[in-house]
C-alpha cells in the first residue's frame, strides 16, 4: 500500500468517519477538483499530450471508422471508433442491448491493418467479441436523437444550435458501459500499474470518453457539411466546450464500492485530508472573493440543471435556494484566520447535506496547490490481510469499537432485511429483489456488510462463551464461512473511511446514493435519476477541447477552471462560426 499521510496531515483534524461515511451524505457529493476527469485533463495539459486524427472515413450519415492518435511524452495510444447504422427500435441503454450507434476502444501502441481488421470484427460485438489484449478500454454509446437532429439541422443551415438543447441534454452521445481492467479479454490493470500515463484509477477509461466527446463534435460537423456543403458551419467554440458525453448506468456500479473498500478509503481520505488542510488556511480577500464567485456560478449551474426526478429536482432547488444565504454569510462575516472552519461548522448546523458538500467542493476549487498533490494518491494496492494469531476476544472488541454502526441494526425487523442483492442470469449484472417476495435469493450477493458483521459478532460471542482464550484461527477452523468477513474486519479497522455505514438490506436504503458516490469521483455532473435504480449523468461538460490542449496553453490554472459549466448566451454561442473541415494528419 502507498504511503498514507505526512506528519502534517496526521496533526490535522479530519471529520468523523461516522459523518463522512453516512450513505446519504455520500449520495450528496459533487464532482470536484479531485475527480478523475479533472485530474486527467490537468495531466494532459501539463505533459503536453497531443491528439491527432489519423483516419476519418465516414459516409454522409456519419457511419464508418475514425482513429485518433494520442502521443504522450512516454507512449503512444490510439482511440478507434466504429459508427454503424442502428434502427431506432434496436437502440437501448440497457445492459442487455446487443447493438449501439458507436463502439470504440483505446489501444496501446500503433494500429496496423491486421489489428484494425480484428477490432472491426469484434469491438462492435462488445462482450460477445474476442477482444484484443492491447485494448485498454472497451466501450459503446448511443446517440441522443433529439440533440443529433437539432444540431445537424442547425449547422447544415449555417446556424448555431440553441444552447438550451445542451442544457436539457448535455451531450450528443451517452455511453452505456466503459470497460477496463481486464474485462472480456482486454488488458488487465496490472499492465497499467507501471504505466505513468494511466496509473491513476479509471484514467484510461476517462480518456476513452474524452475522445468520444471529440468524435461527437467532428461527426456532427461532418454530417452537416455532407448535408449542405455550401451553407454548413462548424460548432461555435462555447457550444463545443458546453457539450459533454452522457452516461447511463445502473446497479452494476454499486458492488464496486463494497468490493473495493481500501480504494474507497483512499479516495475519501484524500478528499478529507485536502479539506482539513484547507480548513486550516488563513484566507485573504482574494480567496474569499473567489469562493463567492464560485458560489454564484454553482447556483446558476444548479438552476440550469434539468431532471425529471422529483426528489433530485427538489434537492437541486433546495441547494440553489440556500446559496444566496451562503454568499451573504461570506460577504458579511469578518475575515478571520479560521473563516473556512467557521463556514463549514455553520453549514453543518444550518444547511442541507447537499449544500454542505457543495461548499466543501468549492473550497477544494480555490486551493489547487493543496488539492492537486493528492492526484497521485488516489490509487492503492488492495490486499486484505488475515491475522490468524489474534486473540478472538480482541477481534470481538474491534468489531464493537469500529463496527458499532453495524451492530446497531435489528436484523429480526423485516424492514432491516427487506432487500437482497443478487446477480441476474441474463447478463450477470447486480439486481435488487424484495426478500421472500421475489426470485433470485439463491443467487444473493454478499454486498450488505452490516448484517454479515453482526452475524459474525454473534457467532464469535457464542464461541467465546466456551473458548474464552481462543484465537481467530481456532474460531475459523470451526466456522470457516466467516473467514472472508473476518479478514475484511481485521484489515479495515485500520482505515476510518473504507466502510459505507449503512444497512444495504434496509427498506429505506436508496441505491442511488451508492451510484452518486462513485460517479462524483469520476467527475459526473447533472445527476439525473431515471428511476430508483438507474441514472444519466454528463462527463467532461465545460472541459477544454482537443485543439486547446494541442495548442499547449501557458496558463494551466486558468485552463483548469471549468467546474459547474453554464449555458452560453445566445450571442456567445453564435460567435465566429467556422467552416467545417475534416482534416487527417499522419
Amino acid at each position: 500500500m502507498i504511503d498514507r499521510v505526512s506528519p502534517l496531515e496526521e496533526s490535522l483534524r479530519l471529520r468523523a468517519p461516522e459523518r463522512v461515511m453516512d450513505l446519504e451524505r455520500l449520495g450528496s457529493l459533487h464532482p470536484s477538483r479531485l475527480s478523475f476527469v479533472r485530474s486527467l485533463i490537468r495531466q494532459m495539459a501539463r505533459q503536453r499530450w497531443q491528439i491527432s486524427t489519423t483516419r476519418f472515413d465516414l459516409d454522409d450519415d456519419g457511419h464508418g471508422t475514425a482513429i485518433y492518435r494520442l502521443q504522450t511524452p512516454r507512449g503512444r495510444y490510439h482511440g478507434v471508433i466504429f459508427s454503424q447504422p442502428l434502427p431506432d427500435e434496436a437502440r437501448s441503454d440497457r445492459v442487455i442491448a446487443e447493438a449501439w450507434d458507436v463502439t470504440f476502444g483505446v489501444v496501446e501502441g500503433d494500429v496496423d491493418d491486421a489489428l484494425l481488421e480484428q477490432m472491426a470484427a469484434n469491438v462492435p460485438l462488445q462482450e460477445a467479441g474476442r477482444q484484443h489484449p492491447r485494448l485498454l478500454v472497451l466501450s459503446r454509446a448511443n446517440r441522443s436523437l433529439r440533440n443529433f437532429a437539432a444540431f445537424s439541422e442547425a449547422l447544415s443551415a449555417g446556424q448555431q444550435p440553441d444552447p438550451r438543447w445542451i442544457t436539457r441534454v448535455g451531450y450528443l452521445y451517452r455511453t452505456t458501459a466503459v470497460y477496463g481492467n481486464g474485462k472480456f479479454g482486454i488488458a488487465d490493470f496490472d499492465r497499467l500499474r507501471d504505466n505513468p500515463d494511466f496509473q491513476r484509477p479509471f484514467s484510461a477509461q476517462m480518456l476513452g470518453v474524452y475522445l468520444l466527446r471529440h468524435f461527437s463534435i467532428e461527426q456532427i460537423e461532418h454530417i452537416a457539411r455532407r448535408q449542405a456543403p455550401a451553407t454548413a458551419v462548424g460548432l461555435a467554440t462555447p457550444l463545443r466546450r458546453y457539450l459533454g458525453i452522457g452516461n447511463s448506468t445502473g446497479l452494476g456500479m454499486a458492488p464496486f464500492l463494497i468490493n473495493h473498500p481500501q480504494l474507497i478509503e483512499q479516495w475519501v481520505e484524500s478528499r478529507e485530508q485536502a479539506l482539513a488542510q484547507i480548513s486550516a488556511q488563513q484566507p485573504d480577500e482574494e480567496q474569499r472573493a473567489a469562493l463567492i464567485a464560485l458560489v454564484s456560478r454553482a447556483q446558476r449551474h444548479l438552476e440550469q440543471t434539468v431532471t425529471e426526478d422529483v426528489e433530485q429536482s427538489a434537492r437541486n432547488v433546495e441547494t440553489a435556494a440556500a446559496l444566496p444565504e451562503v454568499r451573504i454569510w461570506l460577504e458579511q462575516v469578518p475575515l478571520t484566520d479560521d473563516l473556512w472552519q467557521e463556514l463549514v461548522e455553520w453549514g453543518h448546523r444550518t444547511l442541507s447535506l447537499e449544500t454542505q458538500e457543495l461548499i466543501n467542493t468549492l473550497l477544494l476549487e480555490i486551493y489547487p496547490d493543496i488539492v492537486e498533490p493528492f492526484e497521485d494518491r488516489m490509487g492503492v494496492d488492495e490486499r486484505m490481510e488475515l491475522t490468524p494469531e489474534m486473540p478472538l476476544v480482541r477481534l470481538k472488541q474491534l468489531i464493537e469499537t469500529h463496527y458499532d454502526w453495524a451492530l446497531s441494526y435489528d436484523f429480526d425487523d423485516p424492514d432491516n432485511r427487506y432487500w437482497f442483492w443478487y446477480r441476474s442470469v441474463e447478463k450477470e449484472e447486480p439486481r435488487l429483489g424484495v426478500r421472500d417476495h421475489e426470485p433470485g435469493a439463491d443467487r444473493e450477493l454478499k454486498l450488505a456488510i452490516a448484517p454479515r458483521v453482526a452475524d459474525t459478532h454473534r457467532v464469535i460471542s457464542d464461541y467465546l462463551g466456551n473458548h474464552p482464550r481462543a484465537s481467530v484461527v481456532d474460531f475459523l477452523i470451526q466456522h470457516s464461512r466467516h473467514k472472508e468477513i473476518v479478514r475484511r474486519i481485521q484489515t479495515m479497522v485500520e482505515t476510518p473511511f473504507g466502510e459505507i455505514r449503512a444497512n444495504l438490506w434496509a427498506r429505506d436504503m436508496k441505491p442511488m446514493h451508492l451510484l452518486r458516490t462513485k460517479l462524483s469521483f469520476f467527475g459526473a455532473s447533472r445527476f439525473d435519476p431515471k428511476s430508483d435504480r438507474w441514472v444519466r449523468i454528463t462527463l467532461f461538460q465545460g472541459a477544454p477541447l482537443v485543439e486547446e490542449l494541442n495548442a499547449e496553453p501557458d496558463d494551466l490554472r486558468a485552463f483548469d477552471d471549468w467546474s459547474f459549466p453554464l449555458e452560453p448566451s445566445t450571442s456567445h454561442a453564435e460567435d465566429t462560426p467556422t467552416p467545417v473541415t475534416t482534416g487527417v494528419t499522419t
